[in-house]
């Protein structure tokens, strides 16, 4: 999978993309990424990507011309005419979910978008595919939400989990039916007096496929009932 990140602080990335399952993908070959700062299509002495809002108002607009130059120029560096998907991470965005990252995996190329200041201008919208927004809350920056988006979507990719079957059985996944994870449990089997519970010791597969179905219901409704709501709730459904 190709990725690349148009950034003002591509050095943000530098440790996020050596550690862990995202560096050993990396370094496999199953992802490569490109930084591309876009402090280098700036304009003028101080390499200006921002100027003030037309019609007056607080704060600093990222200019269309530098942004859109720095997406092109990130293309050229992945050896793509243009990228498959285009994405602006910003708060107005959709709101990125599992079945999202999902969709980006199949993607041969994405280019991610990280905003700063007050946004963007509104016809850098123009040349995106996407939207994406990782919460109903405003950071400095997209940086933070872009390592989200490359994480969440490169654990869908063969080969980058040790065990791909983690995927399958996890909050969201269509083996929960979108709901939460059940409640997972190892050794000790007694923690300051809190026991694992006896279901999980018995060794019936059957009954313990059916306390996790339960438990991974029970604990939808008490934390996430919305999501319950977007299936039509229900332990079956």
């Amino acid at each position: 999978m190709l990725v690349a990140v148009v950034t003002l602080f591509p050095e943000l990335f530098q440790t996020f993309l050596a550690t862990s399952f995202v560096g050993r993908a990396v370094e496999a070959g199953a992802l490569k990424v490109h930084l591309e700062p876009l402090r280098q299509h700036g304009l003028g002495k101080h390499l200006s990507v921002d100027d003030t809002p037309y019609g007056g108002g607080s704060g600093m607009v990222m200019r269309p011309d530098c942004v859109l130059a720095g997406v092109e120029a990130a293309e050229r560096a992945l050896g793509v005419e243009r990228a498959t998907q285009r994405v602006l991470l910003t708060p107005q965005g959709q709101r990125f979910e599992q079945g999202r990252a999902a969709e980006l995996a199949r993607e041969h190329s994405v280019v991610l978008v990280c905003g700063r200041y007050e946004g963007f201008d509104e016809r850098v919208r123009l040349f995106m595919d996407a939207e994406l927004s990782i919460g109903d809350f405003v950071l400095t920056g997209g940086e933070v939400p872009a390592m989200c988006v490359i994480e969440a979507t490169i654990r869908h990719l063969p080969g980058v989990l040790g065990n791909a079957e983690s995927i399958s059985e996890e909050s969201f996944s269509p083996l929960c039916s979108g709901r939460l994870e059940y409640p997972q449990f190892t050794r000790p089997a007694n923690f300051r007096g809190h026991e694992v519970p006896a279901i999980l010791l018995s060794g019936d597969h059957g009954k313990v496929a059916r306390w996790r179905q339960q438990q991974s219901l029970e604990r939808t409704q008490a934390r996430r009932p919305d999501l319950l709501a977007k299936r039509g709730g229900g332990a079956d459904q």
